[in-house]
């Protein structure tokens, strides 16, 4: 007799007691006479009237389960003790990674599939289909066994699919931030998009790109972008305002066109700028550019810039003085060190971002020799 047989399977002073579970496989113990009974007598041992309309099914060492015909003796003194008894007319069938499972009752949940199937709880369990994604089954989902066919799960490391705007793409946990979906996807951040955030039943979210998503959602259907530059109504997502700048740096910035933000960040105020074009020579056409301000700005110098992407030549030749970092929404920036030099120092009464931003441009355009 196994070790689970010899647990399960208790001998009183002239009777016995196997372990029945019902279809939630929560087991109780039964008291039995005889240790050779067919199926129609364990099912009245359990107590279920009429016996015959009970389906038996002897649970092995593995966690396999056989079917015990009612006529079909069972000799428990060479074989485990533990059933699954449950009302039903009929058996219904399953697949999980290649092994056949039997199952008397017509729906299942993903939790039972994870019980009979022994799946570690490091792996999730996917229904398979035919002509679309295969179908997470968690613990606590159903599914119906009724269908034509036998239904066919596997059990493998988890995989969230998220479609970015009509790109299916597969995410190794439940949470992504829009920024790396959109990377993952192949869009360019760096462009101005609208971006939403659509779930089923529900209004469009508008989200930005360090928004995290929560794949676990119900109903997700996907991540929807369209380029800023296009008139379709829907408003972007109000921009960061967390500080106030010079009037003249507000009336610059608007005039750019350019979408641009106040944030904080690690007690860092950024002045944050999206879709700045830079000179042809880069391998990038255009970044976001950020400008550190200083809490005393503008009696306090604004120093150097920073961008990202990274900005490298297309020529491959290195960038000197670019060791600055910088980490703004979830990303890091990568920072240029550029002054003024002894003859033109900042000037708390004439420079402001507006002159920064010259400094910029003329930066970016003496790295390729323009």
């Amino acid at each position: 007799m196994s070790q689970i047989a010899e647990a399960t399977l208790r001998r009183g002073k002239d009777r016995y007691s196997i372990e029945v579970a019902d279809a939630s496989l929560t087991y109780r113990t039964v008291q039995i006479d005889d240790l050779t009974l067919t199926g129609l007598q364990m099912a009245r041992a359990a107590g279920f009237k009429p016996p015959d309309d009970a389906v038996v099914l002897q649970v092995a060492a593995d966690g396999s389960l056989d079917l015990v015909e009612p006529d079909n003796p069972v000799d428990l003194r060479h074989q485990d003790g533990r059933f699954v008894i449950v009302d039903s007319d009929r058996l219904y069938f399953f697949k999980l990674s290649g092994d056949r499972f039997e199952w008397p009752c017509r729906v299942v949940t993903g939790g039972l599939i994870r019980k009979l199937g022994a799946v570690p709880p490091n792996l999730a369990i996917y229904l398979e289909q035919v002509d679309r994604p295969d179908r997470r089954i968690d613990d606590h989902d159903l599914v119906d066994l009724d269908a034509e066919g036998t239904e066919s799960f596997i059990a493998h490391k988890a995989v969230w699919k998220l479609n970015v705007h009509g790109v299916v793409i597969d995410v190794a946990a439940s949470t992504i931030t829009v920024r790396d979906a959109m990377e993952q996807a192949g869009f360019d951040t760096t462009k101005p998009w609208h971006m939403f955030f659509k779930v089923v039943g529900q209004p469009k979210q508008p989200v930005e790109l360090d928004t995290v998503l929560d794949l676990d959602t119900p109903g997700i259907e996907k991540l929807r972008l369209t380029p800023k530059n296009v008139d379709n109504g829907e408003a972007p997502p109000a921009p960061h305002r967390e500080f106030a700048l010079l009037d003249v740096d507000t009336v610059y910035l608007d005039r750019l066109g350019l979408r641009w933000e106040t944030i904080v960040e690690a007690d860092r105020r950024w002045l944050l700028i999206h879709g700045y074009r830079v000179p042809a020579g880069y391998t990038k056409t255009q970044v976001r550019l950020a400008l550190e301000i200083p809490p005393a700005y503008p009696g306090a110098a604004i120093y150097g810039f920073y961008a990202y992407p990274p900005l490298a030549l297309a020529s491959g030749r290195e960038i000197p003085s670019t060791q600055l970092r910088g980490t703004l929404l979830g990303v890091e920036f990568h920072g240029w060190s550029r002054y003024r030099g002894p003859s033109a120092p900042w000037d708390a009464a004439t420079d402001n971002v507006v002159t920064q931003l010259g400094l910029v441009e003329a930066a970016l355009v003496k790295e390729v020799g323009e």
